[in-house]
This record gives structure tokens, C-alpha cells and sequence, in this order.
């Protein structure tokens, strides 16, 4: 039962350091739209003016199925690439930089939506960034808690007190707890082929309306 406990206050300070760094990770990448250039802010303006227009003129479904398998390849990818870091000492850093990027990645894109479009650009951002998110990033810190963990316990008993202790429940649980994060991930994926299109779709023709090359 203290070994239980124990383990518990153990993992919870781990999901609150991952989800902090996460959160650092969603401010800087917040920060970063600060520091483009307007050649940079002229090629993304550009990008996405052709993207709105293409989701706009495109009709829910078509290449769903490639869609699909093309999003999922993505979201595995990332939660196979934090399971495959968990198994070995080297890998912890590789976790956490994953975190850390993926929070970039997800601020930025709000932070510049929000910078170029205001109010419609999050409106854009609450129908296709974050109803996805809101599993992605917790499923991301489960995997990424469950990988560090795996991880400790080996660097534990197997490096530091060089202990011959038996992993092969503690791999068990690790694996068969990825593998329902992958399933989560396939959930994910099915929304944002299906669902979350024919949000953007809905959103899209009142972005156009002021979607325009920044200093153009």
C-alpha cells in the first residue's frame, strides 16, 4: 500500500511537470508570431488564404479515407516515438523536447490566427485546433508520464542499485498502455477527418471575407 502511494505522488508530480512544460511550450510558441518577419507573415498570410479557399470549395468526404490514415500516421508516429524513447535511458530529454514542441507548435498557430484574424481567427482556432486537443494533449502527457516512469524504474533498479528486477510486468502495463493511447489516437484522427472539416467549412467563407496578405 506505501509502495502504491508512493508511486502515485511520484507519477503526479510527473503529470504536472509534463503539463507544465507543455504550457511553457504553448506560450513561447505564442510569443514566437512576434518575431516574424513580414517576408515570413507574408508567406503565411499566403498560405493560408490558399488553405481557407481550398477547405472552402472542397465537399466533406472526398479522400477521407486517405485523409484518415495520413492524420493517424501522425498522431502514432508521435506517441510511438514517446513510447520507443521511454524504453531506454538516453531517451528521457527526447521525451520532454517532444512535449515542449508540441506546445509550440499548438501556440503558435493559435497565437498567429489570433494576431492575423482576431476574433475570426479564434473562432477558426475553436473549430479546428481545439476540439482535437483537448484528447491529443491529454493522451500526449499520459503516454509521456507512463514513458518517464517506465524509464526511472529501469534507471532505478537496473543502472543505479543494480538490481536484477523482473520489468516484464511493468513493460506490460507500459505497452498495453500505449497501445489504448494509440487507440485514442485513432478516435482523434476519425474527428478530424470526418467532423472537424465540415466545422471549418462552416468557418471558413467569414475568414475569406478579410483573409489578406499581411503588408501586401
Amino acid at each position: 500500500m506505501r509502495t502504491f502511494r508512493h508511486t502515485l505522488k511520484e507519477q503526479n508530480i510527473l503529470y504536472i511537470f509534463v503539463a507544465v512544460l507543455f504550457l511553457v511550450g504553448v506560450i513561447f510558441g505564442a510569443l514566437m508570431v512576434n518575431a516574424l518577419s513580414l517576408e515570413q507573415q507574408q508567406d503565411l498570410g499566403r498560405y493560408l488564404q490558399n488553405f481557407f479557399m481550398t477547405v472552402d470549395q472542397n465537399e466533406a468526404g472526398t479522400g477521407a479515407a486517405q485523409s484518415f490514415w495520413s492524420i493517424a500516421g501522425l498522431h502514432l508516429k508521435w506517441v510511438g516515438l514517446i513510447w520507443f524513447l521511454g524504453l531506454s535511458v538516453i531517451g528521457l530529454p527526447g521525451i520532454l523536447i517532444l512535449d515542449f514542441l508540441k506546445g509550440v507548435l499548438i501556440g503558435f498557430t493559435v497565437g498567429y490566427l489570433v494576431g492575423q484574424f482576431s476574433w475570426k481567427g479564434l473562432l477558426f482556432a475553436l473549430v479546428s485546433v481545439a476540439p482535437s486537443n483537448l484528447l491529443i494533449i491529454p493522451v500526449l502527457i499520459v503516454s509521456s508520464v507512463s514513458a518517464i516512469a517506465f524509464s526511472l524504474h529501469v534507471i532505478k533498479n537496473r543502472v543505479m542499485l543494480h538490481n536484477r528486477v523482473n520489468v516484464t510486468r511493468p513493460f506490460a502495463r507500459y505497452v498495453g498502455l500505449t497501445l489504448v493511447m494509440c487507440l485514442l489516437m485513432l478516435g482523434v484522427s476519425s474527428f478530424e477527418t470526418w467532423v472537424t472539416p465540415s466545422m471549418m467549412k462552416w468557418v471558413t467563407p467569414v475568414l475569406l471575407e478579410t483573409a489578406a496578405v499581411p503588408g501586401s
